[in-house]
């Protein structure tokens, strides 16, 4: 007469249940509750668990028909494993070496392209992949029920030993996995393989996952999806990881949170003041001004405070605007000869050169633009440029803008 059904309420199966009868229900109820496939029934799935190592082994399941769960505490189960033991035991290859239980999958790494506004103003992308997944045609167990085999060819083992011919009298041997068992041990029958998963255990489907780009990240910054890697029997799957990959943008360039450009003006601009409008990555027009007499020279750096990218996680807090200016002079000839003198009258004055006898006198001719990238490409040299802040006179991470 059995005191108490409660373990066999859990397994659904009758007090008087056959080991095979109570090993099948567990399998089934360990596949439908696992945490990779329920993460909300980790209670459910340790109930079984427990359920299943009493009424599993002939003394316990005794000492439960004859006491209840009552008599399991004082008698001691014995073993203190977790649910997770006994899952990976039982679907990870029966019992093998303790150190391979509570492993866990490969994450799997994916590289995602995100353009300069996507990172200032935030974003919602969805991201299409394949993973594997346990069958559930077979419930991950690879085939038809009671026909997996030790494999003839490693015995096994999982592994094979090959001997290779290097030379008279000198041979190698070489551990390779062994093919057909695909280091399992185990194998099914042709006719015996699951349909679905080719006796593989699981199948590949199909999975969107939808990714956030928070205002303010940056390029090579990683989004991690726990537990969402590829399944396996007997193995905690591991994480898909999203690596941001920052695009190039026509206009600005990223330095942590500072945002750097160029801008070009004419010369009349430089000396005599101007206002310029700039549009910013989410849409906006920025007007600035340089008053009259505040002259702008060439390679010169201004900043707007505040205008920079997001800071991550505190998006009401920006970067710095960077400005590098470029002085655009007017072409040859562009005023009469005439009138030069009244221009030269309005600006500073030159300095005066001392010129001796002795002094050789010598042509200033235009450079041949090609000439000068032949040499510096042979030379191993090159011209610097824009990309290259930090060895831009007053650019770089070193800029400082003064409070106005």
């Amino acid at each position: 007469m059995v005191k108490e059904t409660g373990f066999y309420d859990t397994l659904g199966v009758n007090p008087k249940a056959t080991p095979d009868e109570i090993k099948k229900a567990y399998r089934k109820l360990a596949l439908k509750y696992h945490p990779d496939k329920n993460p909300n029934e980790g209670e459910k799935f340790k109930l079984i668990s427990q359920a299943y190592e009493v009424l599993s082994e002939p003394k316990k399941r005794d000492l439960y028909d004859k006491g209840g769960e009552q008599a399991i505490k004082d008698g001691g189960m014995g073993g203190g494993g977790s649910p997770m033991d006994i899952f990976n035991m039982f679907f990870g290859g029966g019992g093998r070496m303790p150190q391979q239980r509570d492993r866990r999958g490969k994450n799997v790494v994916h590289q995602l392209s995100a353009t300069l506004e996507e990172m200032y103003n935030g974003t919602q992308r969805k991201l299409a992949l394949q993973k594997n997944v346990i069958c559930e045609k077979c419930e991950g167990y690879g085939g038809k029920k009671g026909t997996l085999q030790t494999c003839g060819s490693c015995k096994g083992r999982g592994v094979e030993i090959k001997v290779q011919q290097l030379g008279p009298g000198m041979i190698q041997q070489i551990q390779t996995m062994c093919a057909e068992c695909q280091g399992e041990g185990e194998r099914f029958n042709t006719k015996d393989r699951c349909k679905t998963c080719n006796g593989h255990k699981v199948e590949r489907k199909k999975k969107i996952l939808e990714v956030h780009i928070d205002k303010g990240m940056k390029g090579g910054q990683k989004i991690a999806f726990h537990g969402e890697g590829d399944q396996e029997p007997g193995l905690e799957p591991g994480d898909v990881v999203i690596v941001l990959d920052q695009q190039d943008h026509p206009v600005y360039q990223r330095q942590e949170d500072d945002l750097h450009m160029k801008m070009s003006i004419k010369l009349v601009e430089a000396l005599c003041g101007f206002k310029k409008t700039i549009r910013t990555l989410d849409g906006r027009v920025l007007i600035i001004t340089s008053p009259p007499g505040k002259v702008v020279k060439a390679n010169d750096v201004r900043c707007v405070h505040n205008e920079g990218m997001p800071i991550h996680r505190d998006p009401y807090d920006r970067g710095q605007l960077i400005i590098h200016f470029q002085v655009e002079f007017p072409d040859k000839h562009w005023l009469p000869e005439h009138l030069l003198p009244k221009l030269e009258a309005l600006l500073p004055p030159r300095d005066e050169q001392l010129i001796s006898d002795d002094m050789e006198e010598v042509d200033l001719t235009e450079m041949d633009r090609n000439y000068s990238q032949q040499r510096s490409s042979s030379s191993g040299g090159g011209k610097p440029s824009f990309d290259d802040i930090d060895d831009e006179e007053g650019g770089g991470q070193g800029v400082q803008c003064q409070q106005q």
